[in-house]
């Protein structure tokens, strides 16, 4: 079990990074903060040891997508939330950044994870497959994939 200042340092590292991919997944502030409090648990009871900090990063990422993923598999979620209603949250979005936002959360769960990495966190590739336990050669196809949708939805240049 770790200690109190181990957990508070990594909710100040972490915190935002765990919010922003729930937020990505579930579309709902207080599904967020549950899953938010359910992955710093299994931080305070894990015994896992991290060989660096983006190791441990990767650890978050990982347990926080996992997490998100049996939510929205469990019995009691069958209700769907609207964008409308993540979009119209306090700090208002500018109008090409609500669209942007809309068809990244429009895109299938397999390309959303992969666009958020490699453009909000800024991992390669390789390092997504890794996180992922995906193929590297997967994860390529998959962004690709990805900025063709977001190509058709949005318009624009071919290179993203």
């Amino acid at each position: 079990m770790r200690g109190e200042q181990e957990v508070n340092r990594a909710i100040e590292a972490y915190g935002n990074l765990i919010r922003r991919i729930c937020l990505i997944h579930l579309k709902n502030h207080a599904d967020t903060e549950d899953i938010f409090q359910t992955v710093f648990l299994k931080y305070l009871l894990s015994s896992a040891e991290f060989q660096s900090r983006e190791h441990e990063k990767a650890w978050f990422i990982r347990v926080t997508a996992n997490a998100c993923r049996d939510l929205l598999k469990s019995a009691f979620r069958r209700r769907v939330v609207s964008l409308d209603v993540l979009t119209d949250q306090p700090g208002e979005l500018s109008e090409d950044n609500r669209e942007v936002l809309e068809a990244v959360l429009g895109l299938p769960e397999k390309y959303r994870d992969v666009i958020y990495l490699f453009y909000y966190e800024e991992y390669t590739a390789p390092e997504i497959a890794e996180i992922l336990k995906k193929n590297t050669n997967t994860v390529y196809t998959l962004l690709s994939r990805a900025k063709k949708i977001l190509k058709e939805k949005l318009g624009g240049e071919t290179d993203a």
